[in-house]
């Protein structure tokens, strides 16, 4: 239990911020599902609109620190390789 006026402040800091990087992982999963159902679909453009997005959001959520630097590049390291075995 928080006994100060800062302790309260901070509970409620973390809060916040612990809904936030809830935000940017779960966004990052659909996403992430989204650019497998067009690979899987087979249309280039939707496939390179998705894996576009999926790489912002994840640069995004890496520079706000919801997500590890190197979790954010591996992520974003499978999606290429995602991407470019569908182009075969």
């Amino acid at each position: 239990m928080p006994n100060t006026k800062q302790q309260k402040k901070r509970v409620r800091t973390a809060a916040k911020e612990r809904l936030e990087n809830l935000r940017f992982r779960s966004t990052a999963k659909t996403l992430a599902k989204r650019l497998e159902a067009a690979v899987q679909s087979g249309d280039k453009n939707q496939v390179e609109a998705e894996h576009r997005a999926l790489v912002r959001w994840l640069d995004r959520a890496a520079a706000k620190g919801a997500l590890h630097r190197n979790t954010a590049a591996r992520r974003k390291a499978q999606a290429a390789r995602l991407v470019s075995a569908g182009k075969r």
